[in-house]
């Protein structure tokens, strides 16, 4: 029952199902169009996500690193490298939702700054999942829907990873140095073999994702795991965003059918530079997600798009739905205002925007 309040509460799927309704009466969506290896893939990585969780695998690593740190950018920076690899991995989501809470934990404690290093957490976050096939659920969607080869993606996703870097670097600089007590290490007990057996299942998740293997085995496999270890982990599960991905599907099959609508999209999609910039405007307006989706079903131009969709996390509080997890975070954890919050967070985003996509453009016309 909670399972089920929990969907029903989701503001992205309501949003989304309203808008469905609206496009049936244009349209009848075609079956086909309904890519169920993104939709198994997402479901096996929202879950083993779950079990790693309850396994407090982040939660291990997160205080295990900071308990170093000796001043505050020593600080930032071992977040931002924990942010950049759990981000890999473990999804932009997950990361902000477990290292935030512990750094404003830790800012609060010791009157540390607070505005520019979550800011970063959440940057780091969007930049490690843009890295790898199975970081974000756009990149999932991309990897099935175009059927990228491995080393093509590697070979969009380097290049980024690199400016992102040297970017976060040149920010984090701005952070001030003052000396902080040592954090105290948490005494978090990791459990090697379900930590062993969970690392094994997200291969076949991550195997899936890569079209090594059918995408349901990971997933069913990695439900079959959730509840042995612990039932309540299955009902823990996100599945909110598998069926927004479901409605996404619909919603494009049907507004694809309405001439009026293909025709303008269509017009946007003529170049590489104009899918590029048309993914990045787009996704400062309904999110990287759903631009990622929407642009994906009407272009073959799918390096432009995954540049311009994991770019445009940046910028405005919806480019990302992880930049709306970041200040529901900050609210909850910070014991400033949220009004305190925005305009530091949208002025970082926003300059970071103007950087890379100005970077992405190059990497476009010179790298790719």
């Amino acid at each position: 029952m909670s399972v089920i309040k929990t969907i029903t509460k989701d503001r992205v799927l309501q949003i989304t199902t309203i808008l469905m309704v609206i496009s049936l009466f244009f349209a009848r969506p075609h079956l086909a169009d309904i890519s169920f290896s993104t939709l198994w893939s997402i479901l096996g990585m929202m879950t083993v996500i779950q079990i790693f969780q309850y396994l407090h695998i982040l939660d291990f690593c997160a205080y295990r690193l900071t308990s170093r740190a000796n001043d505050t950018r020593q600080l930032t920076w071992m977040f931002l490298a924990l942010a950049v690899v759990a981000g890999m991995f473990l999804t932009n989501d997950v990361t902000v939702l477990t290292l935030i809470p512990l750094y404003l934990s830790i800012a609060t404690k010791y009157d540390l700054p607070e505005v520019l290093p979550v800011t970063l957490i959440g940057m780091a976050a969007n930049f490690g999942s843009a890295f790898t096939p199975f970081g974000n659920t756009h990149n999932i969607f991309m990897m099935n829907h175009y059927a990228v080869p491995t080393s093509t993606f590697f070979s969009w996703s380097i290049p980024l990873l690199i400016a992102s870097l040297a970017l976060l670097f040149l920010l984090s600089l701005l952070v001030k140095k003052v000396p902080v007590p040592t954090v105290p290490v948490l005494d978090i007990h990791i459990m090697p073999r379900p930590t062993i057996i969970t690392c094994l299942v997200a291969g076949l998740i991550f195997a899936g994702v890569l079209n090594m293997i059918p995408a349901w085995v990971g997933a069913v496999t990695a439900m079959m795991l959730a509840f042995g270890l612990e039932p309540k982990i299955v009902g823990n599960v996100d599945y909110a965003i598998v069926l927004t991905f479901t409605v996404f599907f619909i919603i494009i099959s049907a507004i694809r059918q309405v001439p009026q609508v293909s025709s303008l999209i269509s017009s946007f999609m003529g170049s590489e530079h104009s899918v590029y910039l048309t993914s990045l405007v787009s996704s400062q307006l309904i999110s990287n997600v759903p631009t990622t989706v929407l642009i994906g079903k009407f272009t073959t131009y799918a390096a432009a798009l995954f540049l311009g969709s994991n770019i445009g996390g940046l910028g405005t509080m919806v480019g990302s739905m992880c930049n709306l997890l970041v200040y529901k975070e900050y609210t909850n954890w910070s014991s400033k205002s949220g009004k305190h919050f925005i305009p530091g967070f949208f002025g970082f985003n926003v300059a970071g925007l103007a950087i890379l996509g100005v970077v992405g453009m190059l990497i476009l016309d010179f790298v790719y």
